[in-house]
């Protein structure tokens, strides 16, 4: 089984051999790549096989996952061709490296939120996902089949003065994922559309304390 998808890959120190490790896949924003969002998680790397995802498409000096018609409003066809390739990648990772199958992570910024939010939502076998500044597009709601699983947590967070993705936006991730029944942890922070030493910090404890549970 091969992949198309272009990634870094952490592995966990002092592997022991025959011993599955969890895995965190990891997402980033638009016009960015797979190298930028490793800073995020590199005190994880004791832990977790890192799969750090470029997008399948170039944006700019980056890539993306998909493509936008309108404020809040993926391309339809775009972002389900990007879905696909994300899920299929997992399976493919899942197959090809020492993965413990009951944990699996996603964590993503941006438009890497919004893609892990939907995996979370429909791939039905993810343990937990870190959403920094993202939102759920409504056809996900509304036409992709939700199943979420029974094991499945959040740790969602917004920064209070996005310019780029209101924070009502997160806020309304909050309420989805609570109406499903999904644990949500929540934080926000005093800041824009990015990621501060805070947030870095408190999604850290976050998914290290979802490990053990």
């Amino acid at each position: 089984m091969e992949t198309e998808m272009i990634y870094e890959i952490r592995r966990p120190k002092n592997m022991i051999p025959g011993k599955k490790y969890p895995a965190l896949f990891v997402m980033h924003g638009i016009g960015s790549n797979e190298k930028n969002m490793l800073s995020l998680v590199n005190s994880l790397e004791d832990y977790f096989f890192i799969f750090s995802v470029r997008g399948h498409l170039t944006q700019g000096p980056g890539f993306a996952y998909f493509t936008i018609q309108g404020y809040g409003k993926p391309h339809r066809e775009v972002f389900d061709t990007g879905i696909k390739k994300l899920a299929k990648f997992i399976d493919y990772a899942s197959t090809n490296y020492e993965i413990d199958l009951e944990k699996l992570y996603l964590l993503g910024f941006s438009q890497g939120a919004i893609v892990s939010m939907t995996l979370a939502l429909t791939h039905g076998k993810i343990k937990g996902v870190v959403a920094l500044s993202g939102y759920i597009p409504q056809f996900v709601k509304e036409e992709y089949t939700i199943d979420p699983g029974n094991q499945l947590s959040v740790f969602i967070s917004h920064g209070e003065y996005d310019q780029v993705l209101p924070y009502e936006w997160g806020e309304e991730n909050v309420d989805y994922f609570t109406k499903l029944e999904v644990p949500v942890t929540f934080k926000s922070y005093p800041e824009g559309h990015t990621v501060s030493e805070k947030n870095l910090q408190d999604f850290q404890t976050w998914i290290l304390n979802d490990l053990r549970r």
